[in-house]
């Protein structure tokens, strides 16, 4: 995906909307939609709990707030790992969800280092 500023709250949202993508396509056995359901709401997460570390009150409260997003971000992974080895769908959504996924999941990483080394600077 080409940004012409990197606007991760944007890419977030997007993730959200090609995760809903991916669980509207999924087939409606009792497994499709257990994987389905599971993914709409690990797949959306993300982009909200982004938007409340924007308004945290501490760098403690950011961090907090990005380590959900990361457990969140890891949970939409392995889900969409399942999906594809099953394999319960093949469209290229889903791998180009599962990318992003995972960049997003470095993005996380490392803004949750690099706020807790300027924490522990001061």
């Amino acid at each position: 995906m080409n940004y012409k500023k990197f606007d991760l709250e944007e890419r977030l949202i997007q993730f959200a909307l090609n995760t809903l993508e991916v669980s509207e396509k999924l087939p409606k056995t009792y497994i499709g939609k257990h994987l389905s359901q599971q993914l709409v709401r690990c797949g959306t997460s993300p982009a909200f709990h982004y938007s409340e570390a924007k308004s945290a009150e501490s760098r403690k409260d950011f961090v907090h707030k990005l380590k959900i997003g990361l457990k969140e971000l890891r949970e939409s992974s392995t889900n969409m790992k399942i999906i594809q080895r099953k394999p319960l769908l093949t469209d290229p959504i889903l791998n180009k969800t599962l990318k992003e996924c995972e960049e997003l999941i470095s993005i996380f990483v490392k803004s949750i280092q690099t706020t807790k080394g300027n924490m522990d600077k001061k």
